[in-house]
């Protein structure tokens, strides 16, 4: 089980895009995350007129390193570190360390 996982709403805590919020679109590798909106770069590309894709330079998201994330605590409003534990009906779920509220519902 991974402490970042697709969908979550996270926030950026190093980096030129520290302090920005966004959801998580894909998980790289266990080292390299994608966020939303954050670590843009222009990228150019050729047109190709097989798939309809038109040419030019475009802006998408490029990976960044799962340390330079928090998970978004919404009852504190900051990042929050996060751990695991073992409910009583045998489920493992993610929790937060600061309140120990469970992540995962």
């Amino acid at each position: 089980m991974r402490k970042i996982k697709k969908g979550d709403d996270v926030l950026v805590i190093a980096g030129k895009d520290k302090g920005k919020r966004g959801a998580v679109l894909r998980v790289v590798d266990d080292k390299r995350v994608v966020v939303e909106s954050v670590n843009m770069a222009k990228k150019h590309q050729k047109p190709n007129p097989n798939m309809g894709v038109a040419g030019g330079i475009i802006e998408q998201e490029m990976p960044m390193d799962i340390s330079n994330i928090m998970l978004f605590n919404p009852q504190t409003g900051k990042g929050d570190r996060v751990g695991f534990k073992v409910l009583e009906d045998g489920r493992k779920v993610r929790f937060f360390k600061s309140n120990g509220e469970v992540v995962d519902a």
